[in-house]
């Protein structure tokens, strides 16, 4: 721009010298012009790097689900299972104690993580886990006992034995082994599109009965410690026919049920149910319920316990209309099985009379639980009253335990089976006293 400016102006004063005398001027050369400058040519500058996508921080472990911020450095966590083979030399049962009259041997061992038990025709015993998805089936030669592996690598397990066919429904999946008893190598049928089983997780484990109508009533639990339900197919309790068919919901509200039965007298369910964590250590208690009627709602996740409105999932009214417990079971206890006893072995004053078997807390400072326990009410449910039945699993002095009793299962003599999942044992309970 410069040189174009100082070129014009020599012209102009050209001209103008010109016009003052009388002789044209004479041509002036041009002069030489420098050749135009061409910039060379530059690489186009590449892009800025964008900056690499922080991965989301993985979500917390559903058991931390509804821990508030002021617990966060919280020690509590579930107790891990040990599911490794326990030999009967370990297991120390003397630590145990039981009303006079009664005692406790083991019956079997080497089934880690044991849980609920049926038991065939032929007195074959089929129980499901949770950890190692594993089906077990127990013999009995009246001289010792031994198992086998029916089925592996299942998603958490549980099994009933109906008319001679096992039924073993996983979180994921639902088969039938036909005539297993005496076909110990049968195929199993899978029926899992019949049961319309939802996909979520946590809670879902199953507990499985058939009832005094012939039906086979399955829970499914909340997907979560407290959340609104992200579906209506959780948190219930459901019957059907044994292929499947004719679902019905007979109980909602349900958070987390881990056993049931009828009462001997009225054929009404009875079921436990867990109460929610992160609240605290006391409370809302777990649950001993009745379902006198279906369709009934039993409060999650608005309403716990004895009439405890949820601090998170608010609601008005959050206990109007739901029907609360028979009677409350402890703050975080982990009551799991359920047995009314019928035998004629137990004195008569059990005859009828609720066991309970209280798996053992996590989410408490001081543990709870660790036992078995009766209660005893009236066949409605009314003036129910809990009394301790064995005790030792735990050590109240050191806060520790070595044992998780699970389920019962009513032998033919009247004696009682009690599963410890933490040991992979089961054990028989008896009485030799005065009746």
């Amino acid at each position: 721009m410069t040189r174009k400016l100082t070129l014009a102006g020599a012209v102009l004063v050209g001209l103008l010298t010109g016009c003052a005398t009388s002789e044209p001027p004479k041509p002036q050369a041009a002069p030489a012009q420098p050749a135009p400058q061409v910039a060379a040519a530059q690489p186009a500058a590449a892009p800025a790097p964008m900056a690499a996508a922080m991965p989301a921080p993985p979500p917390p472990p559903a058991w931390q689900q509804g821990r508030p911020a002021s617990m966060a450095d919280s020690r509590l966590a579930p107790v891990a299972g040990k599911n490794t083979v326990t030999p009967a030399s370990e297991i120390p049962l003397d630590k145990l104690k039981l009303p006079p009259g009664f005692k406790i041997e083991i019956w079997s061992t080497g089934t880690p993580g044991i849980r609920a038990m049926s038991r065939g025709a032929s007195g074959k015993i089929y129980a499901g886990t949770r950890g190692l998805g594993r089906v077990y089936e127990i013999s009995d030669n009246g001289k010792e006992r031994t198992s086998r592996v029916v089925v592996d690598k299942l998603n958490q397990p549980a099994v009933v034995i109906h008319k001679g066919n096992l039924y073993v429904m996983a979180v994921d999946k639902a088969l039938r082994f036909d005539g297993i008893e005496k076909n110990p190598n049968v195929a199993p049928v899978d029926m899992t599109a019949a049961f319309k089983l939802p996909p979520q997780q946590h809670h879902n484990w199953k507990y499985l009965r058939f009832g005094p109508d012939g039906k086979l009533y399955v829970p499914f639990g909340a997907p979560c410690n407290i959340c609104a339900l992200p579906t209506q197919e959780y948190a219930q309790i459901r019957r059907y026919n044994a292929d499947g068919t004719g679902m019905e919901v007979i109980a909602t509200g349900v958070r987390n049920t881990q056993g049931f039965d009828w009462h001997p007298v009225t054929k009404q369910l009875w079921f436990t149910d867990h109460g929610r964590d992160w609240l605290g250590d006391d409370g809302p208690e777990d649950e001993l319920n009745r379902l006198s009627k279906t369709g009934q709602f039993f409060g999650f996740p608005s309403c716990h316990a004895n009439g405890i409105a949820d601090p998170d999932i608010k609601k008005d009214d959050a206990c109007k209309g739901v029907t609360l417990p028979v009677r409350t079971m402890g703050p975080h206890a982990a009551n799991m099985g359920l047995h009314f006893y019928t035998g004629k072995m137990f004195p008569a004053k059990y005859r009828n009379m609720a066991f309970v078997a209280r798996k053992g807390s996590w989410n408490r400072t001081t543990k709870m639980g660790y036992d078995v326990v009766t209660v005893n009410a009236d066949a409605q449910g009314r003036n129910p009253v809990m009394t301790p039945f064995i005790t030792g699993f735990a050590d109240p002095a050191a806060n520790t335990f070595w044992g998780r009793p699970t389920y019962f299962l009513q032998m033919p003599d009247g004696s009682l089976l009690l599963s410890d999942e933490q040991l992979g044992a089961i054990y028989r309970i008896s009485y030799s006293g005065k009746k």
